[in-house]
């Protein structure tokens, strides 16, 4: 139960949760909300990263790319500690359940839409599950070509927020793009941090992240843009829709963004390195609370 428990990596979960947190505040910021939507995309998103870290657990290890030179967590199927077979199984299984939580969502919260949404948003939530399995598993994973960040931007920011806030409200509201981004961004800065990291033993294995392709220095300066654009865009949607001095209750976040910026630029062990992902993970969390705080109130 350890192993798989360390595998289902859970200090990855506030991260993952944190775009449906700020799509639920930014519609009930509207007057509509569901708890029962809530609740189920939260399911759903638990079981849609769970899946995610299972796939990049057995992807990793089935492909060669967790060695000996690999530095941060130890994996369960590269250890022995759970069979490629059995993760296998696992990866199934948790696709399953996505989809039946997927489809309960949306028959919920779509119920009074157009009858071609449930469908658009069903394509939406393969194309989840799709991408949680092959960003390191399957013949041509996209994770080790430098379209990981990418993808984060796309699920963990725009899908995410955009995506959650219509199933509350019914509504596609295009201004939600720059809140969305800024989720997002913090969500690909937590990715690099992981990529800064393990540079050498990815380079070693022919793992193409971002930070390979940059090098070391250009990847910290990739970082402080990551950051720097993620305050950028929730600041001019803030004074765009500014709605009184509470709506700038998430500028109290902001310096956790910078201290993990600092620490990127400093620290070059991997040891010392991984600390500031939870760190990083974190404050995105603390982010969206507060920016919801300021919305709702």
């Amino acid at each position: 139960m350890k192993s798989w428990i360390e595998a289902a990596r859970p200090r990855t979960l506030p991260l993952a949760l944190s775009c449906i947190l700020m799509g639920s505040f930014l519609a009930a910021s509207t007057g509509k909300f569901s708890w029962a939507v809530a609740a189920l995309s939260v399911l759903t998103t638990i079981l849609l990263q769970v899946l995610s870290n299972f796939a990049n657990d057995y992807g990793d290890a089935v492909n060669g790319k967790d060695t000996e030179l690999r530095e941060g967590p130890i994996r369960a199927v590269h250890s022995g500690a759970i069979p490629a077979s059995t993760m296998l199984r696992a990866i199934i299984i948790f696709s399953v359940l996505a989809l039946i939580s997927g489809i309960s969502l949306l028959t919920i919260a779509l119920k009074n839409a157009p009858a071609n949404t449930f469908w658009v948003f069903l394509g939406i939530g393969i194309a989840c599950i799709i991408a949680a399995i092959t960003y390191t598993a399957g013949k041509r994973p996209y994770g080790y070509v430098g379209l990981g960040d990418l993808s984060v931007l796309i699920f963990f920011g725009w899908v995410g927020v955009i995506g959650s806030s219509y199933l509350h409200t019914l509504i596609w509201d295009w201004n939600l793009l720059l809140p969305a981004s800024s989720c997002g961004l913090f969500a690909v800065g937590v990715l690099n941090i992981n990529n800064i990291r393990d540079i050498e033993s990815d380079k070693a294995t022919g793992k193409n992240s971002i930070p390979v392709r940059l090098g070391r220095s250009k990847a910290v300066a990739y970082h402080w843009m990551i950051l720097s654009l993620g305050m950028l865009c929730v600041t001019f949607y803030t004074i765009q829709n500014f709605s009184g001095y509470t709506s700038l209750l998430f500028l109290l976040s902001f310096p956790f963004f910078i201290k993990n910026g600092l620490a990127i630029s400093r620290l070059t062990k991997a040891s010392e390195l991984d600390p500031y992902l939870k760190q990083m993970a974190l404050s995105t969390l603390l982010f969206v609370l507060l920016f919801g705080l300021g919305v709702v109130l």
